[in-house]
This record gives C-alpha cells, structure tokens and sequence, in this order.
C-alpha cells in the first residue's frame, strides 16, 4: 500500500538532486571556462511482491546513477591582456603546486589541468594561475619572466615569447575520456588517468573563454524541476492523507 508513496519519493529526491546541480550551474554561469554538470537517470524495475494481486508485477523507480560534466567549448570573450589565453577544441593547461603562493593540490597531486587561462605573473617572476598555481612548460617546468622581459607574446600553438627571446612552450594535454577528471576548486581538474600531450594547441592570446551556461536555458530547467518536485511532494501527501484515512476508517470503532 506504500509502493506509490516509495516510488514518488524515488522521483523526488532525484528531482532534488538535479535541482542542487542546476543551482550549481547557474552560480558559475560568469566564471571562467566553467563547464555544466549534467545529472544522468535510469529507469529501475524492480519486481513487485503483490503476486496474483492488481498490483503490477513490476514497478518502476526513478535512479539518479550519476553525473557527467558538458565539455562543449564556452564563447571565446577578448579582453586584450596579453596574459589571459583561451585555448579552442580539446585540451587544458597543465599547472602544478606552488607552496610558497600557498596553492596546494589535492590528494597529493603533481599536477593539475584548467581551460581557465586567466595568468598572471608573480612577484618572483613565474608565469601562475589565479590561485597561485605554476603554469608548466611542455619541459615540465614553471615559466619565468626576467624584469627585462616585455612585449609579451603567446603564439597559436602555445610558445611563450617576450622582447628578449622565446622563453618556453606551454604544455597543452587531452585526455581520452574527459568524464574521468575530478572537478576541484578554482576551475581545476585532477585525473588518476596520465594525459596526451597536445603538440599542436590553439591557444588565443588576449581572449578567455567563458563558461558554457546558458542561463536562460538553466532557468528555465531550474523552474521545470522546481514545479515537479513540488508536484510530487503533492501526491506524497496527498497519499499520505489517503492512508491515514483508510486506516482510521478500517478501525474497529469502540
């Protein structure tokens, strides 16, 4: 007699769930190179224990099995800093741990991977993300600029140069299966699988990329959940009313 009520709220805590990743999206829609998170269901059958009863044999619950990250390509927006770079097609920025700027990676790793491009340059000349972060060289190694160094270039395939000479080539990677990365914070990815190395990037000097949100799009999903799940708190108590009074009108009365 509960099978309805169990099956409603399989819906709604799914719905809840998407709900929470749609909030998600829409909180990062101006951050830079952000990539939606995008929930995954399944149909569960299971098989129902009413027998030769009304009740159909099999009844079906709403699963939530996971979530998987929309890599679509964001607009590429130019602001003319020559140290903000966009990257276009498949590959991120490889960047490493930098104690000494207080950017520590998670869970120990050496290296971590972002299409945010938003560099900038230390007080001890090293080429660093926004959170401290070492840019690497395609050597494995920081990126330096000595004070001498100016009319900072970038080339397409991620060659670093500068009035003096060519200081290094950005390492660019890809990787297999994107779903695989480990979303961190600050726009960064961490991945147990080793990456491929992208020996011709395109790397736009002077552009970032901005998240792939679109927020009318998210808006309207967030007000579409929104109504089911309230929908279906309706039933469940609707059901719930309905039981109450089946019981009490059951009862022997004394």
């Amino acid at each position: 007699m509960e099978t309805s009520a169990y099956i409603a709220l399989s819906r709604q805590s799914a719905l809840r769930r998407e709900l929470d990743v749609v909030a998600h999206n829409l909180a990062n829609m101006n951050t830079t190179a952000f990539k939606a998170s995008r929930m995954m269901f399944v149909e569960h059958v299971v098989k129902s224990e009413g027998g030769e009863s009304f009740i159909p044999t099999k009844l079906s619950f709403a699963r939530d099995v996971a979530q998987y990250y929309d890599t679509s390509e964001g607009p590429i927006k130019t602001t003319g800093n020559k140290l903000d770079l966009a990257l276009r097609n498949d590959g991120y920025f490889a960047v490493g741990p930098n104690e000494a700027n207080g950017a520590r990676a998670p869970d120990g790793a050496t290296e971590l991977y972002t299409r945010n491009g938003r560099f900038s340059i230390s007080a001890d000349g090293e080429m660093v993300t926004q959170g401290g972060f070492t840019v690497l060289s395609d050597a494995g190694t920081p990126i330096f600029f000595a004070p001498g160094d100016h009319e900072i270039s970038v080339s397409a395939d991620g060659v670093v140069s500068t009035n003096n000479g060519v200081l290094a080539k950005m390492r660019v990677v890809r990787f297999e299966d994107q779903q695989s990365l480990k979303r961190q914070a600050g726009g960064m990815f961490t991945s147990e699988n080793p990456p491929e190395d992208v020996e011709r990037p395109t790397v736009i000097q002077g552009a970032l990329e901005s998240s792939n949100i679109n927020p009318i799009t998210e808006l309207t999903k967030m007000i579409t959940v929104q109504r089911a799940y309230d929908s279906v708190r309706s039933f469940i108590d609707r059901e719930d009313q309905r039981q109450k009074k089946m019981i009490q009108q059951a009862a022997p009365s004394r």
